[in-house]
């Protein structure tokens, strides 16, 4: 089911990064919508609330029409809906393509956003309880931490990321991060990102 759901996701955000190639500027709101997405996403991952965290099949709706106005391909599929994990990594994948298209036009502004993004995962999935919860994906903190390294490492679109030298090391060095925030430094994970996003130098 993921590999379908994979594979719509990566459609949708080639399709937006095409259209994105053909834009003379950026979009004047980019920069406030990605602060605001950052700011809905937080506490959604972090959940505990009833009816308003990753899972619930709803909550995600005000995140994705933010993304959906730079990504209108991109949306969270009835296979997805009411799954932590495919809640979190699309929305997720999402948030990181808007700031690497901010990256394309504004590298350094692209990069320090990237940054509050970053961190603000790492806090959030901190902040989830590990308690058990009968769930057959097991404990919700494990879910959303597989949700946000496939969000990071297998949805995210790439070719939308600027060529300026400075700023594409920094956001390459915060999303190699990211699986070391999650799942710890030494992790199969964590290695399995160096890898992957050392090989985006290239």
């Amino acid at each position: 089911m993921f590999s379908s759901l994979s594979s719509t996701l990566a459609a949708a955000a080639s399709a937006s990064g095409a259209k994105g190639d053909a834009k003379k500027s950026i979009s004047p709101t980019l920069r406030a919508d990605i602060y605001s997405a950052v700011d809905q996403a937080k506490p959604w991952l972090i959940g505990g609330t009833v009816g308003r965290q990753a899972g619930d099949g709803v909550a995600y709706q005000p995140i994705i029409a933010r993304i959906q106005q730079h990504f209108p391909d991109m949306k969270v599929g009835l296979d997805a809906a009411r799954n932590v994990e495919h809640e979190a990594a699309i929305i997720v994948a999402g948030i990181t393509n808007m700031i690497l298209e901010m990256s394309k036009w504004d590298g350094m502004a692209g990069a320090m956003a990237m940054r509050t993004w970053v961190d603000a995962l790492g806090d959030a999935h901190s902040k989830i309880s590990s308690a058990p919860t009968g769930a057959k994906g097991g404990p919700r903190k494990d879910q959303v931490g597989r949700g946000i390294t496939r969000g990071i490492n297998q949805l995210t679109d790439v070719t939308l990321m600027t060529r300026e030298f400075a700023a594409r090391i920094q956001i390459i060095s915060l999303l190699k991060s990211v699986n070391t925030k999650i799942h710890g430094a030494g992790s199969d994970e964590a290695r399995q990102g160096e890898a992957l996003w050392s090989s985006k130098f290239i």
